[in-house]
């Protein structure tokens, strides 16, 4: 054992030791930072593992010698049939999880996981499903001092009492007669808990809002488009990444035709990392409104931006667009995994995003500076290059989409070549493990006036796969460098998350139920389980007496199979995604599963 925890400090080892004698092993004391705790690799104490989102787990318990004879644990239903996009956190003993809608929350015993210690069952809006664009998905709790932290549906966050799941606090962050949702992971940062809003299709302008940890009181809140004042922008200090100058007074407004940033989307219901050193989280807008870009000229910022602020205050202290006058919706949320790399000999703090747009981009997270953007797809054709002194992406004009006009054989399409899917980034190799899209599209915009509550859309969309025929790759890549050392080709897109450890494995799931461990080095699948539905959740993996474990949920959904969820058979419906996966439901069907394996 002691080999497995090698990696452990003493102290560390002592906590955990006190942890798993306390009562229903209850989290660690208040004073324990979060960002120690994901130093132990027995627990999972945030969404991504660690601050970073690394989803790296130093565990070798399980390794490429013996994946082969994995087997599942013990299993335990969701109640929930949907869309099921996050992951379990383990906190010394307790495992939690929510569910998708109705977002059930669960705390699980790992020495009797037959039990139920406590659920919590949150009261919501009921119309709150009928305004989720993709699917009613959840991306998993948060935790901080003794408190589960979730998100609802219908735009509630919850601090519940880790041991025995009663309310804390409740704030209201979103209100679905607006169109507004909650689908993303929470981030707790010291005394602050930070969530974002998903409803870019409804006309929603994107924000994130702080809450107080202890009294769930607002702190701040700062959004995507709008005034300097909104954005919580200081024209000369809030640094332009693309050209690392001050971005000026009112940067935003200036590049929307009238007031056309008020229904601006670039919501904010992707992946948060954070930087102590920095002090400094990072997160992604998304898509601008309307999906026709003809209604709404000009760069359109800060939609499709990554922004680096201040937790304490919400101040943005830098920014980078990386799609001005989005044509495509290359939503821009994807993770932003924080890695030092060599570049050209230099060891640089950068910030590591695969976006949607098929190109993943390395960006000095201290600055902002763009150091280098590469395909990840080849087939990507939106455009050819991003220009590195510039920042911007050089357009192929021939596959700008307009109003009235079918733009065809578009890469990526609107999906993406990645979308919330999170990838890993393996402390061994140094390679990040990307789960992918691989598809194209046809593209019409058309006209559309907006009203509260209902679709602010304004394109027809038909999507089918790129070259090969497949819709999905699992890839090992070297950002820097722009090459992927291996490939898996998926026959749906791998809408779930990746984990590796220091074992040498890679873990991902298919849409159509694979859950599979594969070498890291050489993209050999070792293992694969067919899970009881489709997997767009991420792994994560953990220590329990003794004995390492790897944790996934499966309940198939969200955007890449909303034809299944809800029943939908037009081709272009789903915002174009329904004929894309129309056999889906030959392979699998709707359920929400939590699977626990181990040796």
């Amino acid at each position: 054992m002691r080999g497995e925890r090698g990696t452990v400090r003493f102290w560390f080892s002592v906590v955990l030791g006190l942890l798993l004698l306390t009562p229903l092993g209850t989290a660690a004391r208040a004073d324990d930072s979060l960002e120690s705790m994901a130093q132990d690799p027995n627990q999972w104490v945030m969404p991504g593992r660690d601050y970073s989102l690394t989803r790296y787990s130093p565990l070798k318990q399980i390794n490429t010698d013996n994946a082969k004879d994995l087997k599942v644990a013990w299993t335990m239903s969701t109640g929930a049939l949907r869309g099921h996009e996050g992951q379990p956190l383990v906190i010394g003993d307790m495992l939690y999880f929510e569910s998708a809608y109705p977002n059930f929350v669960y705390a699980v015993n790992l020495s009797d996981p037959g039990r139920i210690v406590w659920k919590f069952v949150p009261h919501q809006d009921s119309f709150a499903p009928s305004v989720a664009c993709c699917d009613v998905v959840n991306r998993g709790p948060a935790y901080g001092d003794g408190k589960l932290i979730v998100n609802t549906l219908d735009g509630h966050v919850y601090a519940l009492d880790a041991k025995d799941g009663h309310v804390v606090w409740a704030a209201q962050n979103a209100e679905p007669k607006m169109g507004q949702t909650m689908t993303n992971a929470p981030l707790v940062v010291r005394d602050k808990v930070i969530v974002g809003v998903s409803g870019g299709e409804y006309g929603v302008r994107g924000y994130v809002t702080a809450y107080d940890l202890s009294s769930g009181k607002r702190v701040w809140r700062a959004y995507s488009e709008g005034p300097d004042s909104d954005l919580l922008f200081d024209p000369e200090k809030t640094i332009d990444g693309a050209t690392q100058k001050p971005v000026g007074r009112n940067s935003s407004t200036k590049t929307w035709r009238g007031d056309a940033w008020k229904l601006g989307g670039g919501t904010t219901w992707g992946w948060y990392s954070y930087d102590p050193k920095l002090n400094l989280f990072y997160y992604g807008s998304g898509n601008p409104g309307t999906w026709n870009p003809s209604q709404r000229p000009g760069d359109n910022k800060w939609s499709m931006t990554i922004f680096a602020r201040d937790p304490d205050t919400g101040q943005a202290r830098w920014v980078y667009q990386m799609t001005p006058h989005d044509g495509w919706d290359y939503d821009g949320i994807n993770e932003m995994v924080l890695a030092d790399l060599d570049v050209n000999g230099t060891s640089t703090p950068t910030l590591v995003h695969f976006d949607r747009n098929g190109f993943a981009y390395v960006v000095n997270r201290e600055n902002g500076k763009l150091v280098a953007a590469h395909k990840y797809d080849p087939t990507v054709n939106w455009a050819t290059e991003v220009n590195l002194e510039t920042g911007r992406p050089q357009v192929n004009p021939a596959y700008m989409t307009k109003q009235d006009v079918n733009v065809k054989g578009i890469c990526p399409s609107a999906q993406g070549d990645k979308d919330q899917q999170p990838v890993s980034f393996d402390l061994d190799t140094k390679l990040f493990y990307a789960p992918l899209n691989h598809l194209c599209m046809d593209y019409q915009g058309f006209a559309v006036k907006y009203k509260a509550g209902f679709p602010f859309v304004g394109a027809i969309v038909n999507m089918f796969p790129a070259e090969g025929g497949n819709r999905g790759r699992f890839i090992a890549f070297d950002p820097v460098s722009g090459q992927a050392k291996w490939e898996i080709k998926d026959t749906f897109q791998d809408w779930g998350g990746a984990l590796t450890t220091a074992g040498g494995l890679a873990f991902y799931g298919t849409l159509d139920g694979w859950f599979r461990a594969v070498d890291k080095k050489t993209g050999n699948v070792l293992y694969q389980f067919h899970c009881p539905s489709g997997i767009i959740g991420n792994p994560i993996t953990f220590m329990h007496n003794g004995k390492q474990y790897v944790a996934i949920l499966s309940g198939v959904g969200g955007w890449s199979a909303i034809g299944l969820a809800e029943g939908l058979a037009e081709p272009t419906a789903g915002l174009g995604a329904v004929g894309l996966t129309a056999s889906l439901k030959d392979y699998t069907s709707l359920g929400g599963t939590l699977l626990v394996f181990s040796l």
